[in-house]
């Protein structure tokens, strides 16, 4: 493993506009990732921040002017963590992520973190005085193997203990399972190790693009070859019958086990407890189609 390279920078603000459908701003107290999940979307970040080097081998930790208004996001949605994990191992060292809490303090914006960490937890002393905060961690399957092969972060079962954590101390969770591996993810597996202690459950398919799309069709064909056909067919071949059947599956699965289900929508609010809300996020514009 390359030993990452740690930048100190300085940035005017760290809150920008977001153009994603979840989010008013979107907020990434570093630059980079040494999570360095093999399917990482945020990995094209590199065509603008100039880093020659790997994916999750750089994190440039950023310093920017305080925020001295915090009423000025009231009634927006604070997404923390779209590009990268601001609980990522560093954040011990640099507390970049809390820093910018404690500067956010006294908003009645809704706080979403986005993470992979167990770290959270040492900020629950500031999230419980947000009237509106929740934390999801990506969880795509229950195999540390698999897990280590995608990525450098915590363990799954330190991410559900956290997420339990979490979900006892009063703070809206999420279980983001994404992305979704054909033929390895196994969601109701996860949907039932998580039921009792998260509000909603996230759905997202895995889509290959870009550089990273070699690297996990060599892996396919190395470690799980009797797939390879499968992932042909969807990759290569843009077939889109693998997730019609699962979008189909998951939904009587739902109905039959009484969880409430939802195609691409973001409900707020706390679930109740072992009847988490469903919310699909497939290619739901194809898919849903064909129900």
């Amino acid at each position: 493993m390359e030993k990452e390279i740690i930048k100190e920078i300085n940035v005017q603000s760290v809150m920008t506009k977001s153009s994603l459908p979840v989010g008013g701003f979107s907020v990434n107290p570093y630059v980079g990732c040494p999570h360095a999940c093999k399917y990482c979307y945020a990995s094209f970040m590199k065509r603008f921040t100039g880093h020659p080097e790997a994916w999750g081998t750089f994190l440039d930790v950023k310093h920017w002017k305080p925020i001295d208004n915090p009423h000025k996001y009231d009634g927006q949605r604070i997404v923390i963590g779209s590009v990268t994990d601001g609980y990522n191992p560093y954040e011990e060292i640099f507390g970049r992520t809390r820093k910018l809490l404690e500067e956010l303090s006294g908003t009645d914006a809704e706080i979403m973190i986005c993470t992979k960490s167990d770290l959270v937890l040492r900020d629950l002393d500031l999230l419980k005085h947000f009237p509106r905060v929740t934390v999801s961690w990506s969880v795509n399957t229950l195999d540390e193997q698999f897990r280590a092969d995608m990525d450098r972060a915590v363990s799954i079962e330190r991410r559900l203990e956290a997420m339990k954590q979490v979900y006892q101390a009063g703070i809206r969770t999420v279980c983001f399972v994404s992305p979704i591996f054909p033929g390895i993810t196994d969601v109701k597996a996860i949907i039932d190790q998580v039921k009792n202690f998260t509000d909603l459950i996230w759905l997202e398919n895995l889509n290959l693009r870009g550089q990273f799309k070699g690297t996990i069709m060599n892996y396919i064909r190395e470690k799980y070859p009797s797939l390879t056909p499968l992932y042909d067919e969807i990759y290569n071949k843009k077939r889109q019958e693998y997730w019609q059947c699962l979008e189909q599956d998951i939904s009587a699965y739902a109905q039959q086990e009484g969880y409430p289900y939802r195609i691409n929508d973001l409900p707020y609010g706390r679930s109740q407890k072992g009847k988490p809300v469903i919310v699909n996020y497939f290619y739901h514009e194809k898919i849903k189609l064909h129900r």
